[in-house]
């Protein structure tokens, strides 16, 4: 008879989470927020439970670099609404980069994590910054390419 193997679940002592910097610049909108999401969740670790936050830590600058592909710039609309009548205000992409870049990233990949507690935990470990300067060189951020296997 055989034994039976166990699962090994990982726990915050075992969880080794490492800071990450993800240069913006010239990457396009779609391919930087999958990668970021994937970083945050931890799907990069072999001990990835999709039930846990195994994920590290993410900064990205020189957010208003980004790009996109197509009539996106003009045609993309961004949304929010203040609860009151009438409170819809719509903004184009353009606009929104012109304004505040960090939250075309933010939304991005917002979008691409689970929409529950876990996802909004996960979010939390999201820095993203306008310019390419940051307050987070204490933990010696490792650069890493959108594109490249970790």
């Amino acid at each position: 008879m055989a034994a039976v193997e166990k699962t090994i679940l990982p726990t915050p002592e075992t969880l080794d989470r490492r800071w990450h910097i993800v240069d913006a610049t010239g990457v396009h909108l779609g391919r930087l927020a999958t990668a970021v999401a994937n970083l945050l969740r931890g799907k990069h670790k072999p001990n990835f439970v999709p039930f846990q936050d195994t994920g590290d830590f993410v900064i990205v600058i020189n957010a208003e670099k980004i790009t996109v592909t197509g009539k996106k710039a003009e045609q993309k609309l961004y949304r929010r609404n203040s609860g009151r009548p009438g409170g819809m205000k719509v903004e184009t992409y353009t606009n929104l980069q012109k304004r505040i870049p960090e939250r075309i990233i933010e939304k991005a990949i917002g979008g691409m994590l689970p929409h529950t507690r876990l996802g909004r935990q996960q979010y939390t470990k999201l820095k993203v910054y306008k310019g390419p300067n940051h307050p987070h060189e204490a933990q010696q951020p490792s650069v890493f390419t959108v594109g490249e296997k970790l």
